[in-house]
């Protein structure tokens, strides 16, 4: 039978119509898909709680899980230590995990202290052995990053740093295996990996391609290195940033720990170094990690709640 120009025009119009319909659904699936996946989320930011904020009222684990999903941090960053000691209270990882998700949270890193990097041969073999009984319990609560600090090196001041990026490498390897990426961490009271360009260096000569960095605002500011280093880290170098604030006294070479402020409440250019991060468009989780004893003194669900909000204005800041 022959088609006429009034079926064509019929024909063209459904199938146009049909095709404008498909496309607009796909779209809308994907758009919906992005929202629900905090890892393609428009806001570069997640806030998340490090456990040691609130250490010194010894509420133990599950405790702080309830706490900072109450408030409404997104993630938690507990300490391996802490976990251990759950487990040897008698509770299971499994369980642990359940609470993690009912309280609303994402493990997005753990803070543990292999000596991974250390030079006695010996010595670094067993570190591995703990950073893979460490990683697979960080998957078993549904985390996928662990902090890797130079534990171990801290009071050596020449640690070969070639060295230091192949024992890296090896950690990864053993990561990648698991499901969990040890970031290497500055720590600005070291004499190894003090300085933002030594653990750079250490991530880039590791060759492995989930090498990354785990930087803190306290540690860059104690190791003596600019805050604009950051600037030449790639946004994928940084999954996870410790947030924190320091005030003007007392000075570099006897700040602690402890001295440690609310982002915001200090003198560093923390406005500054989120909207430097912010610029690289990839998603990071900005955990509170602070160890201030007057902080350790107060009601635990304030200073969960005023960390958090503090992290937030902050963050809006950069963002504005």
């Amino acid at each position: 039978m022959p088609i006429t120009r009034r079926q064509l025009l019929a024909t063209a119009t459904a199938t146009a119509t049909a095709t404008v319909t498909a496309t607009v659904t796909a779209t809308a699936t994907a758009t919906a898909t992005r929202a629900a996946d905090p890892e393609q989320s428009v806001d570069p930011f997640r806030f998340c709680l490090n456990t040691s904020t609130i250490r010194g009222q010894k509420l133990g684990l599950l405790q702080e899980i309830v706490l900072a999903g109450k408030v409404g941090y997104s993630g938690i960053e507990p300490w391996i230590r802490e976990i251990d000691q759950f487990e040897r209270d008698g509770g299971s990882l499994k369980d642990l995990a359940k609470q993690i998700q009912d309280a609303g949270l994402k493990v997005e890193s753990a803070i543990g202290f292999a000596q991974w990097i250390v030079d006695d041969d010996k010595q670094r073999t067993a570190a591995l052995e703990q950073a893979r009984r460490d990683m697979d319990k960080v998957r078993q609560l549904g985390g996928t990053r662990i902090a890797a600090p130079p534990t171990g090196a801290t009071n050596q001041n020449n640690l070969n740093l070639f060295a230091a990026a192949d024992r890296y490498r090896a950690l990864l390897e053993i990561g990648n295996r698991i499901g969990v990426t040890p970031q290497v961490e500055v720590w600005g009271f070291s004499k190894s990996l003090s300085r933002l360009g030594e653990t750079a260096f250490v991530a880039i000569e590791s060759g492995h391609p989930d090498a990354c960095i785990l930087p803190d605002i306290y540690h860059i500011y104690k190791g003596g290195s600019d805050f604009n280093g950051l600037g030449l880290l790639a946004g994928t170098a940084i999954h996870c940033f410790h947030l924190n604030d320091y005030p003007n006294q007392p000075p570099r070479d006897t700040i602690s720990d402890a001295d440690r402020v609310y982002p915001g409440d200090g003198v560093a250019p923390v406005v500054q170094v989120l909207k430097n991060i912010a610029a690289k468009q990839h998603p990071v989780a900005l955990s509170l990690e602070l160890f201030n004893r007057t902080y350790w003194k107060q009601d635990p669900l304030a200073v969960c709640r005023t960390g958090l909000q503090k992290m937030k204005d902050v963050a809006s800041k950069a963002l504005a």
